[in-house]
């Protein structure tokens, strides 16, 4: 963000107050609140906003985001991104984010509440009471101790589950595609190699799974025959999630002893067949809903969006693939040096780019790779592309233009140290730099094109191929002066027969001086210019 530059963040959603407060005491930001705002009201509105928070209550469709105008990012306030189309998203360079942690233990706790609600048959037993009845052999039920809970999701919520769980002396088993070992996790939680083991094992069965297309349905009516007799089913992750037709009919006719219910395929629920469905607790999308949480989701999406509008650091992002969920220090150095190293070889790259690769050599370096890759193109590429270019869109941008992009990392003993090359190909001919960054944090570019320096990248600075002979020093720095260019530094590189010079420069270069320095040639060969933002 250019300094002094207002920031403008639509709350389109109800937050915290302190969250809401935090976003209006940022300097240079200014908030407005819209609530209610249907997809029209959301199209217009969302042009004139650089940012905006959403809870579960407003959904981003893409018309909303068909002309985002200056709108680069949307916060939500909570885990669940289903109401957010990430296509058109990351189609129109808009940074998704999420509060992943906020909620974790509010979300757990509300599922360890409906399993034992709905082993002891806490509602219906409230309600008895109310009714002025007494009759508690209705009532009994099934004690936790002892029992198998499977967790189909091992994230940050189903762990968190499965802690509580075993604090209560269950057995718990748990499905999870992504998690291959039990090398992954702790000891007290067992691995089912599918759901349909699982289903068949478990006394209860928790979801806490996202929801994807991958997801949606994913406990049908197949899964819920192969329950074990008298097993009960928990859902507070995702409504869609649990086939809740097919959840109905098991309950009904007894595949299924009882259901918990906290979320909805639509909310609220009007019409859904589990309202009729015997032994069921149902809760309106009560998971995140405790003031702590409450507070954390808004302090947290206040902070991620600010971090992401004013440092231009991304936190907690979901449409950027590769991304860390919380970059170092060390991860934010590197990458200010992907974006100097590729702005430098954009203007060598100006005929095209047919292919791209990317190394890392240092073991530090190896999952930043993904990353260091996407950001040295959107840097490379941005002063050739009409559209905005960012981290949320680059793959799909470069996809489109039929750009072979491939990176790897060095690891082995001879990587002593870390470093970055980016090396492309295209009409011009192929092009390559090579960088690092001191233990000082500061960035160097070690090579251009295979001219060996150590140089600063930072402010204005002019690359000049030429002749290695006499007096191309001196006539470089009488054609700037006679244009009234000063020259603060100089790096000077020699290959064989020919030099690069790259020059720093007190100000703006006027086209005419670097017009009429290309058109000494010989010796001059090639001369470009770069603007790169100061360094800290």
């Amino acid at each position: 963000m250019v300094k002094g530059t207002m920031v403008r963040i639509l709350l389109a959603d109800r937050i915290a107050p302190e969250g809401a407060a935090k976003l209006r005491e940022a300097p240079d930001v200014e908030v407005e609140e819209r609530l209610g705002l249907d997809e029209a009201g959301l199209t217009a509105a969302v042009r004139d906003f650089d940012g905006m928070i959403i809870r579960s209550g407003v959904t981003i469709t893409g018309t909303v985001l068909e002309n985002p105008g200056r709108l680069r990012a949307i916060a939500r306030a909570g885990v669940g991104v289903d109401n957010v189309d990430l296509e058109a998203a990351t189609r129109a360079g808009v940074l998704v984010m999420n509060t992943p942690d906020a909620n974790t233990l509010s979300t757990a706790e509300h599922a360890i509440a409906m399993m034992l609600a709905l082993a002891r048959n806490i509602p219906a037993g409230h309600q008895h009471v109310k009714d002025g009845q007494w009759d508690r052999k209705q009532f009994v039920g099934t004690q936790l101790a002892g029992k198998t809970l499977g967790i189909i999701g091992l994230g940050r919520i189903g762990r968190a589950v499965a802690k509580r769980a075993a604090g209560l002396e269950m057995t718990v088993l748990a499905f999870d595609p992504f998690v291959s070992s039990a090398r992954d996790i702790d000891g007290s939680i067992t691995l089912a190699a599918s759901i349909d083991e699982l289903m068949g094992q478990a006394d209860f069965i928790t979801v806490h799974a996202s929801k994807t297309d991958d997801t949606k349905g994913m406990i049908g009516a197949d899964q819920l025959a192969r329950c074990k007799p008298g097993a009960r089913i928990i859902n507070c992750a995702r409504g869609g999630i649990v086939d809740e037709a097919a959840l109905a009919a098991a309950l009904k006719d007894g595949t299924v002893a009882g259901a918990a219910i906290d979320v909805y395929s639509r909310e609220p629920p009007a019409g859904n067949p589990l309202l009729d469905a015997p032994n069921i607790v149902l809760t309106p999308h009560l998971g995140a809903s405790t003031r702590e949480a409450q507070l954390a989701v808004s302090l947290d999406a206040a902070d991620a969006l600010l971090d992401y509008l004013v440092n231009e650091r991304i936190r907690f992002a979901v449409n950027v693939t590769g991304l860390p969920a919380q970059l170092t220090e060390r991860d934010r150095q590197y990458l200010d040096l992907a974006t100097r190293m590729g702005a430098m070889l954009s203007p060598l790259c100006a005929e095209g780019v047919a292919t791209v690769r990317v190394t890392v050599r240092g073991k530090t370096l190896e999952s930043l790779c993904p990353t260091l890759c996407q950001q040295l193109l959107v840097s490379l590429l941005t002063p050739h592309f009409a559209t905005r270019l960012n981290l949320i869109n680059i793959e799909d941008a470069v996809r489109g233009r039929g750009i072979e992009v491939t990176h790897g990392a060095h690891t082995g003993p001879e990587a002593i140290s870390d470093m970055l090359r980016l090396e492309v190909n295209g009409k011009a001919g192929d092009h390559a730099i090579e960088g690092t960054v001191f233990d000082n944090g500061s960035p160097r570019v070690l090579a251009v094109d295979g001219y060996r320096m150590d140089m600063v990248p930072a402010g204005t600075m002019v690359l000049i191929f030429n002749n290695d002979q006499p007096g191309v020093i001196g006539l470089v720095g009488t054609t700037f002066g006679d244009h009234g260019v000063n020259i603060a530094d100089m790096t000077l590189a020699r290959r064989d027969d020919r030099a690069l010079m790259v020059l720093k420069i007190d100000g703006p270069v006027p086209d005419d001086a670097v017009q009429a320095l290309a058109a000494r040639t010989p010796p001059i060969c090639m001369v470009r210019t770069v603007t790169l933002g100061s360094l800290g």
